[in-house]
């Protein structure tokens, strides 16, 4: 028989896709109407005050915008490209004629944001997307052939894609490898760090990075402790510290998730040098716009600030910082703890 006259193979049969657990599914993996682009159920999630899953919603854009006053043609940088929300809108601003570099670590997100923002036409000859820690924006520049840029933006928050994925190791609410890096192909996982770290160096990474008061009690429980999962973590923590109530416990636990996602990721050392860099990254006359999340990052901002001002090197800085709108905290709660501070370059 030839091969013409072979018979077909039998269709492959149909795989049922997951059966969508009531209207607000608890595992991450099951919640695929909000993974993909069922607009009514994102909407839904939107308005109850949540973010949908795998996705983020960019914070204080209205702020940021004002802040970093993007006009058409100028250069924009996104130091932390993320979900691409916030540049995104500054795309929109430096059109026609302008174009953004957006800088991201993660080897995961990084390629779907690309893709995201190329679906919305922002082509190669206005947006590029770069694998890189925030601190390695010199680099950037450098290779794009650019001597500075006309305004950057810095969001130096979690993203909710890397919260809310229990495979990441961020979440404090979901079981996952306690892991916690921004780039999983680099460094030590958190678990690794806490089986090495003696408890006189935790008790100061506790105080330092995450301003914890119970530090002095829980390093000695946690240095050197075998664990490898967050609920793991999550659970030694709270029985280190039995007379704590539900709420200040759960405090605790985002304090010390904090600290050595902190620790984990070097982030203090790579803010530390993009900020020494930043002034030379940008054009005479630009304006930088900087999101934090927590006194440590918002101590470091303000003094680096501070410091640029009095040296001649920027021309104004907020004085104060500038936090979300009420209404904005109401329909975005992960928007709550967020400060904004910016700075101008002199001309």
């Amino acid at each position: 028989m030839s091969e013409e006259n072979l018979p077909s193979p039998p269709p492959a049969p149909h795989k049922r896709r997951p059966r969508y657990r009531g209207k607000n599914p608890r595992r991450f993996e099951d919640k695929y109407k909000e993974h993909g682009s069922d607009d009514a159920t994102i909407a839904k999630v939107i308005a109850s005050g949540k973010t949908p899953a795998g996705t983020h919603r960019p914070i204080m854009v209205a702020e940021i915008l004002a802040a970093l006053a993007p006009q058409p043609g100028e250069i924009a940088v996104d130091c932390t490209l993320g979900y691409g929300g916030h540049a995104r809108e500054i795309l929109a601003k430096i059109l026609p004629g302008g174009k953004l570099l957006g800088l991201d670590q993660d080897p995961f997100e990084l390629p779907k944001t690309e893709a995201r923002l190329r679906e919305l036409g922002f082509g190669p000859e206005v947006f590029t997307a770069h694998r890189s820690n925030f601190a390695g924006l010199p680099q950037v520049l450098a290779a794009q052939n650019l001597s500075g840029a006309d305004l950057i933006l810095a969001d130096l928050g979690v993203s909710s894609m890397q919260i809310d994925d229990p495979a990441r190791g961020f979440s404090v609410k979901h079981d996952g490898p306690l892991d916690m890096r921004m780039n999983p192909q680099r460094g030590q996982p958190a678990a690794a760090l806490l089986q090495k770290i003696t408890p006189t160096a935790l008790a100061e990474m506790l105080a330092d990075f995450s301003d914890e008061p119970n530090a002095a009690t829980l390093a000695p429980a946690l240095a050197g402790k075998s664990l490898g999962t967050t609920l793991q973590l999550s659970a030694m923590i709270r029985a280190a510290l039995p007379r704590l109530d539900k709420a200040d416990a759960d405090l605790t636990v985002r304090r010390v998730f904090q600290a050595l996602r902190i620790a984990v990721n070097d982030e203090f050392s790579a803010l530390d040098t993009w900020l020494r860099h930043l002034p030379a990254c940008l054009n005479p006359g630009g304006r930088v716009a900087i999101l934090t999340f927590h006194s440590g990052e918002d101590r470091r901002v303000k003094k680096a600030f501070v410091a640029g001002e009095q040296a001649g090197l920027y021309s104004e800085i907020s004085r104060e910082v500038i936090r979300p709108a009420t209404a904005e905290i109401y329909s975005n709660p992960r928007s709550a703890p967020a400060k904004l501070r910016w700075a101008r370059r002199v001309k």
